[in-house]
């Protein structure tokens, strides 16, 4: 038997989640059955959108269940296996984060997809945790969202809110490699600095300049022709008064408004979407998995080249994983934010 200790979720969070909301348990594993392999995870994710699932409402995943193990992605090495196409030490991929070990049936998992499944993982060098953050689902979602959702093309001027973070770090980076003026909002003196490392031409710390919607409209005078919106709130408000016509508005998410317990106040200006023909729209990452061939190829191209580069946060433990969890409200992260177990 394998002891494994795992993060659940004990109550619902009504607005910003605490550390009371979960708990920490320890289960034991027995050694893997027919066509299992049992994995030792040694780095897990956390992620904003994993707010969403701690709500009992319907949406494009299933809530997480009260008093069950949370989910979210990891990367471990097999340390036994009854399935041929594994063998032990090999590193794998999944959904089995917020603990540190488990047992499970890849052939029957492979049905969920990517987004669901284990996959076993060529490195081509990089460190393993990078197949959570620039290598993984935040680098894909950055480059599905440009490429496809946003449509980037010659010329246009891009705009990127929490551009510091694991995916907006990894847009203004393929906008540049691309050739193209990169605007992005973050945080902290910190977080600019980084910004300005990685190349973005104009950088907005909301924190020093309240005023997004005027601070804007100097360093864009031209306007913006892409916004890749993580944020909401005045940043949606600010890309809307910015916008040029015919715009196209990828929407990632709007962490401003994930933990509102009241009714969120929308853009006052709203409007304008009609008058510049701009296109607003949604995506979910798993929904543009067809491009995961290509995202790997030009990914590792740019990594290998030194076009593209990263940073981490990280917290050490899965018993940090709550409060690892809950900075990603405050800001706290620079990049990624990863627990390593």
């Amino acid at each position: 038997m394998t002891t494994s200790r795992e993060i659940r979720l004990k109550s619902r969070p009504v607005g910003v989640p605490t550390t009371e909301n979960f708990e920490l348990a320890s289960v034991e594993l027995p050694p893997p059955g027919d066509g299992e392999i049992q994995v030792k995870n040694l780095w897990m994710s956390v992620d904003p959108y994993m707010r969403g699932r701690m709500t009992d409402r319907k949406s494009y995943v299933p809530p997480f269940e009260l008093g069950k193990a949370l989910q979210g992605g990891a990367v471990g090495e097999v340390t036994a296996s009854n399935d041929p196409d594994f063998k032990v030490g090999d590193i794998v991929s999944s959904m089995f984060g917020w603990r540190e070990a488990y047992n499970a049936n890849p052939k029957a998992l492979a049905a969920a997809g990517p987004m669901g499944g284990i996959m076993k993982l060529s490195t081509h060098g990089m460190p393993p945790q990078a197949f959570l953050g620039v290598a993984g689902m935040p680098g894909m979602t950055a480059y599905a969202g440009l490429l496809r959702v946003a449509a980037l093309k010659e010329g246009d001027i891009v705009f990127v809110s929490a551009a510091a973070g694991a995916v907006g770090s990894v847009v203004c980076q393929i906008a540049k490699i691309k050739g193209h003026t990169v605007i992005g909002s973050a945080g902290g003196p910190e977080k600019v600095a980084f910004l300005k490392e990685i190349g973005v031409d104009h950088v907005i710390d909301y924190k020093a300049t309240p005023d997004v919607v005027a601070e804007l409209a100097k360093v864009a005078p031209k306007g913006i022709d892409v916004y890749f919106e993580n944020v909401g709130g005045a940043h949606l408000e600010a890309a809307l008064n910015s916008a040029r016509p015919f715009g196209r508005f990828a929407l990632c998410g709007m962490i401003s408004q994930y933990n509102e317990t009241g009714r969120p106040t929308g853009p006052a200006n709203i409007i304008q979407a009609v008058g510049k023909s701009l296109r607003l729209e949604g995506f979910i990452v798993s929904n543009h998995y067809d491009l995961f061939p290509a995202f790997v190829r030009d990914m590792a191209d740019w990594i290998n080249s030194g076009k593209l580069t990263w940073k981490e946060t990280v917290e050490e433990g899965v018993e940090r994983a709550p409060e690892a969890f809950i900075k990603l409200f405050s800001g706290e992260n620079l990049g990624k934010m990863l627990v390593k177990l």
